[in-house]
């Protein structure tokens, strides 16, 4: 039996920063993905299945930075951000909060994923304050109200979506498969009715442009500045800067308008397409949530 070759240092050194950032974590086995091993059932995602498929591709890379750049357009969701989360302050530890949800959603058993969702109800339930809406009237805001965690629910999956088709490969089933698949975590969500096929998601995305919900204002000005250049030093902050120019690439030029931004002139596809080569590998020589999730499923004969 041969043993496999020694992974380069410099993979090592990336894989432990990526990590760290991710999953916050320099070996990305935090005890909440170690355990995912844990479990006694498959959970809400079959394995292989069109949600494992989409949040195992590097095109989430791509997405986690579109996703908070669409969601910031909802002035409710962009208030509860600017109002309690630390993203300048502690950016990475935003980060991987959200990422521990998506992992433990989809990688977790359904007892998991039931207990990192009441731990994120839990935060949501103090998120409350008042904000000028796409009208000019002031509203006031819960992070539970139905409207923003909906608005939250399709900004994700839109993002997941194009990204995965922009720089991934194929999806099970395909796009309506994964809007679907993922309206399981808009139900956790206590959202009603979540769409489940392509059409139904961008004709919700339309809705909220076209009834004037969305607005820019010096706000959505803040964030796009923060997340073009956020404190990422050397070889890491210039990925960054390409994965940025890939997110906007992949969003309709009605909202990339409302965003104040444009396509670089630069070949962002290509450019992206090494980073996230290099980046699949460099992560991939190590054990990651799914082998966690996959190691469970084997236990129980699944």
């Amino acid at each position: 039996m041969t043993s496999s070759p020694p992974v380069p240092a410099r993979v090592a050194r990336l894989r432990a920063k990526l990590l760290t950032a991710l999953a916050g974590d320099p070996t990305g086995m935090a005890p909440y993905v170690r355990a995912i091993a844990d479990g006694d059932d498959g959970g809400y995602f079959v394995e292989n299945g069109p949600a494992w498929t989409v949040h195992a591709g590097m095109g989430t890379l791509v997405a986690g930075i579109r996703a908070l750049l669409l969601q910031a357009l909802h002035p409710g969701a962009l208030a509860g951000v600017h109002d309690w989360s630390r993203y300048r302050e502690d950016p990475i530890g935003r980060l991987t909060g959200t990422v521990r949800w998506v992992i433990t959603l989809t990688y977790g058993s359904t007892s998991q994923a039931d207990a990192e969702t009441a731990r994120v109800g839990r935060f949501h339930r103090r998120v409350q304050g008042t904000y000028t809406a796409g009208d000019g009237g002031e509203r006031t805001y819960s992070a539970e109200d139905g409207d923003l965690v909906r608005w939250v629910h399709l900004a994700f999956t839109d993002a997941f979506l194009r990204s995965h088709e922009a720089y991934g490969g194929p999806i099970p089933g395909g796009p309506d498969a994964y809007v679907a698949d993922w309206a399981t975590a808009g139900r956790l969500m206590r959202i009603p009715d979540p769409p489940q096929t392509e059409e139904a998601l961008r004709a919700e995305l339309d809705g909220f442009l076209d009834r004037g919900e969305l607005r820019r204002d010096e706000r959505v000005d803040d964030v796009v500045r923060f997340l073009r250049k956020p404190p990422f030093p050397g070889a890491m902050g210039l990925a960054y800067r390409v994965l940025f120019a890939a997110a906007v690439a992949t969003f309709p030029p009605r909202i990339r308008h409302m965003l104040g931004l444009r396509r670089s002139w630069l070949p962002v596809k290509t450019a992206t397409g090494l980073i996230l080569r290099f980046t699949e590998r460099a992560l991939g020589s190590g054990p990651r949530a799914q082998d966690m999730a996959r190691l469970r499923l084997r236990r129980l004969g699944l």
